[in-house]
């Protein structure tokens, strides 16, 4: 396994400085229990026990960083609405400098509502737009990335395909990130794949990957197909697949596929695990950890947040525990 002392790329999250351009969008959680089907049609009836609310998309990807102990900034789309007003105030109560975001009024901020019956996911509402920003807005969202990169080690791009994410912008993004010499990670919709050819590392999952590369995976050999084609397609330094259960596997130019097992303990919940995937992986790079070693410490984050009810963080705490008994 690469990596010799992982710890010390953990040590220096402080001083690595992040800015992250995505979607952005609250998730509502209402837990209860089911103890009966309604009368009226065969649904279950849940009765609420209690309500939250979390930062997710983008945002969530922010907040795992701050929980990490990184420097981040995020810049994103919200509307003008109450659910924009709560999102920024759990952002910057997180530790994310959110000054970022955009304001459009034409457009609501997103908001995920899940029910959860005990362990049961019962249903799940959003309210959103995923139409394209306005020529005005994504304008104003540019000059936002051009007032923030110079001071960012990385860009991270977290793409959930509700409008921020566009081919101009990212032709944009992408320029500038190349000359100012700034390593960009992706987190991609399948849709978009193709618009972050030439960014450094992108780390899709292994249904988004296989459908990006027209690929049907029946067996290793298939799948193998399937990173070095995105490889060469991409024009990326690397592709990382996450593949729940069997781990990650890291393809890298001019390098054989490196394959990593899960860490995970338990497998409670998988929401928001690919968010804290994109953090530790970036923050690992900011850090100066070599492409393998972010891919492993990203493995390991990924394995404590699988743990977890809920979109929820990683802390440093956490992640060196998980690293030490990983060794172990």
């Amino acid at each position: 396994m690469p990596g010799k002392n992982l710890q010390q790329y953990v040590d220096r999250f402080g001083v690595s400085r992040v800015l992250v351009l995505g979607d952005v969008m609250l998730d509502e959680y209402v837990w209860g229990a089911v103890s009966r089907i309604s009368p009226e049609a065969p649904v279950p009836v849940v009765a609420v026990r209690s309500e939250s609310l979390r930062v997710g998309g983008a945002g969530n990807v922010a907040t795992n960083i701050a929980a990490l102990g990184g420097r981040v900034e995020i810049v994103g789309v919200v509307g003008t609405d109450a659910a924009a007003a709560r999102l920024t105030d759990e952002m910057e109560r997180a530790g994310v400098k959110a000054n970022g975001l955009v304001t459009d009024g034409s457009r609501p901020t997103t908001i995920k509502s899940r029910v959860v019956a005990g362990s049961q996911h019962v249903v799940r509402f959003d309210r959103e737009s995923d139409a394209p920003l306005t020529r005005a807005v994504r304008e104003r969202v540019i000059q936002q990335i051009r007032e923030r990169l110079p001071e960012a080690d990385v860009l991270l791009i977290s793409d959930y395909a509700k409008g921020v994410v566009g081919a101009s912008l990212v032709r944009e993004v992408l320029a500038l990130a190349a000359r100012l010499k700034k390593p960009v990670t992706v987190d991609p919709k399948v849709q978009h794949v193709t618009l972050f050819r030439g960014a450094t590392v992108i780390a899709p999952n292994h249904h988004e990957a296989a459908a990006a590369a027209r690929i049907l995976v029946r067996d290793e050999a298939d799948f193998l197909r399937v990173g070095q084609r995105l490889l060469a397609r991409l024009k990326a330094r690397a592709v990382l697949i996450t593949r729940g259960e069997q781990g990650m596997s890291l393809f890298e130019v001019g390098r054989a596929v490196t394959h990593i097992p899960t860490f995970a303990r338990e497998v409670y919940d998988v929401t928001g695990a690919g968010d804290t995937v994109m953090a530790v992986l970036t923050l690992a790079l900011a850090a100066g950890a070599p492409m393998r070693d972010a891919a492993v410490l990203a493995n390991y984050g990924a394995g404590v947040v699988v743990g977890k009810r809920g979109t929820a963080t990683v802390n440093r705490g956490e992640l060196v525990r998980a690293i030490r008994d990983g060794k172990a």
